[in-house]
């Protein structure tokens, strides 16, 4: 017999902090079913990466057992091996050509103006006036687009992240459909008109096959769609969780603002620590089992990474923030196929966006109630007032 679950990730206080209870479950029923989320619920590292590894067994493409999947959703993360591989070649080498060590450069210097114009005013609102136009300003230049009406976008963007709840929030579904719908219409244009001829998608679009049929066209389309957008909130629910986790923590901003060596380590341990994705899920294509529970064929499991990245079994002294933490490969991002395709330049938006935060003249303090998106998906903030004046 399975123990009780209470976990409930919609809960507010669960959205606040998710950690004890998530530490409860990774020591009490590390492998459990959830009623209300209808999923088996992972928790351990180990457990999670072997998941993520066996692709066979636990399907992404929903399809793979006899579930309908919309046109639109299918992308690089939502198809399989070997299914996935031509677009997510296609994209990753393209990926290879990019220059990122100056996106960083550029990234640092837009974080430096966003800094700067920021400190003139004595509060200031970290998500919408820092972390979301630096993401987007990233995410455009990675690409190689312009960038559309920031406060536009950011709600198409949050309607989409939004629905990724619905089974736990049915109502979020319809206005995430229409978001989506929007936004690929502006992916499209991307295609079909004369583009920049620099950037990741003049690659994918010199480098798609001729030949390619309708289907292989939608996937590339929709992995576009799929990496500008969840890029963009990935991105900006990063930049937000580090940020505040430094506020919460003035004496590892002090260090870091006086050693420069420790960005690159600093930012993948901020992730770590609070990371901007909760978790994925897979479907059994087959009876099996995870860590000896049995798993019946067809039954969805929720892999939870913000679990997985405090397991004291994977990283010692889990709780802690280290920024100096060595072997860190932490799952913020996911793993595998499946990862996000721009991690690389997700963790060069942290990076710059804290060396411009490390050489700014004051440090940077709350000055007002946070509140965080109700989200169990996605770990982000809605509001997160700050002050850089002294």
């Amino acid at each position: 017999m399975l123990p009780a679950l209470t976990y409930e990730p919609l809960d507010p206080a669960t959205v606040n902090n998710p950690y004890p209870v998530l530490a409860a479950l990774r020591e009490q029923a590390p492998v459990s079913w959830h009623d209300g989320m209808s999923s088996w619920l992972v928790t351990r590292y180990a457990d999670c990466t072997a998941v993520l590894r066996d692709h066979t067994v636990f399907a992404r493409d929903r399809r793979r057992t006899g579930q309908t999947v919309p046109a639109a959703s299918l992308s690089v993360q939502s198809l399989d091996p070997p299914d996935q591989a031509g677009v997510r070649s296609l994209f990753m080498n393209a990926l290879r050509t990019q220059d990122l060590p100056a996106l960083e450069a550029r990234a640092r210097d837009r974080a430096s103006v966003l800094l700067r114009e920021a400190a003139e005013r004595p509060s200031f609102e970290v998500m919408a006036e820092l972390a979301a136009p630096l993401s987007l300003s990233v995410v455009c230049d990675l690409l190689g687009v312009d960038e559309p009406p920031l406060v536009e976008f950011a709600a198409a963007s949050d309607a989409i992240m939004r629905s990724m709840d619905g089974g736990l929030d049915p109502s979020v579904v319809e206005p995430g459909r229409q978001a989506r719908e929007e936004l690929t219409t502006l992916v499209d244009s991307w295609f079909t008109e004369t583009g920049r001829p620099s950037g990741l998608l003049a690659h994918v679009r010199a480098h798609t096959p001729a030949g390619a049929d309708k289907a292989e066209e939608l996937f590339v389309r929709n992995t576009a769609r799929v990496m500008f957008q969840g890029g963009y909130s990935t991105m900006t629910a990063a930049l937000g969780n580090a940020l505040h986790t430094l506020t919460a923590h003035p004496e590892a901003q002090e260090r870091l603002r006086a050693n420069p060596r420790l960005v690159p380590k600093a930012a993948e341990e901020l992730v770590r620590y609070d990371g901007p994705v909760q978790g994925t899920s897979r479907t059994a294509t087959r009876t099996t089992t995870i860590a000896g529970i049995p798993i019946p064929a067809g039954d969805p499991v929720v892999l939870l990474f913000a679990a997985a990245n405090r397991d004291p079994a994977r990283f010692p002294d889990p709780d802690r923030l280290l920024l100096d933490r060595r072997d860190n490969r932490h799952l913020g991002y996911g793993w595998g196929t499946h990862s996000c395709i721009g991690t690389r330049a997700a963790q060069a938006c942290v990076r710059a966006a804290l060396e411009a935060l490390r050489t700014h003249r004051t440090p940077l303090r709350l000055t007002g109630r946070t509140r965080r998106q109700p989200s169990a998906t996605m770990r982000t903030f809605a509001t997160l007032p700050a002050t850089l004046q002294p």
